[in-house]
């Protein structure tokens, strides 16, 4: 879907590229995560850099794994000298491109709710554990899609311009919310339509707590601040 889609968008469906840099280079600093044991950090799902560039100027050494090409190709564009190695695969697969010792992990963004079942939530909090040196930490911020919107309101605004319409709608399955994505782009004075649909998996915030905690995580921030989950964990 990103790649199909989403990839040529992404940046400007944020806001650009640098207001979303800003905002996790002050998430970073607020929450104190700067490199004290190895310096090396992995970013689960790193698209176009959003959690990788600012990672990296705080000094860690960073391997940025995401499934979509474009986005890590826009990455290492954006990088420059800063020390970011990106791997296009699964993000799944994260332990077999692991150098040794990692100090942090980072999931965020949504990139969670990407991922196609519980269960293999719950593989990746598995893997995650053994993965970090002692005293390292799972960074993890997710929307928390348990609440149904109604009617109308499932129809969302993202962002526009006088050339481009981004919208989307949004229908609710059991354990999956399905998001239909809307972009209306005018080129020579005509109007097109580009459209596609993918599905984000409804996570529990007290589940995914209670699975950190019973993996051996000591769980140091759960927070949800206008909808968006953020749990750091510690390996202790």
């Amino acid at each position: 879907h990103y790649d199909n889609l989403l990839a040529p968008y992404y940046s400007w469906i944020f806001g650009g590229s640098e207001l979303k840099l800003e905002e996790n280079r002050n998430f970073f600093r607020d929450h104190g995560i700067q490199p004290v044991l190895s310096g090396v950090a992995m970013d689960l799902g790193a698209g176009c850099g959003f959690q990788s560039i600012p990672l990296a100027e705080a000094g860690f050494k960073v391997i940025a794994i995401d499934i979509s090409h474009d986005l890590l190709t826009e990455l290492g564009k954006s990088a420059g000298e800063l020390p970011i190695d990106t791997i296009e695969d699964d993000l799944l697969n994260f332990s077999e491109h692991r150098p040794g010792n990692t100090e942090l992990i980072v999931c965020m963004g949504d990139t969670l709710t990407h991922i196609e079942t519980l269960g293999k939530v719950q593989i990746l909090f598995k893997t995650a554990y053994p993965a970090l040196e002692r005293n390292g930490r799972l960074v993890l911020t997710f929307r928390d899609l348990t609440f149904e919107l109604k009617g109308l309101e499932r129809f969302i605004p993202v962002r526009s311009e006088s050339n481009l319409i981004f919208t989307c709608f949004l229908e609710y399955e059991k354990e999956h919310l399905k998001v239909h994505d809307v972009i209306y782009e005018k080129t020579n004075g005509q109007w097109q339509m580009k459209k596609g649909f993918y599905r984000k998996l409804r996570i529990p915030p007290e589940w995914a707590k209670e699975c950190l905690l019973k993996i051996g995580f000591e769980v140091e921030t759960f927070d949800i601040q206008n909808g968006m989950v953020t749990i750091i964990a510690r390996k202790r």
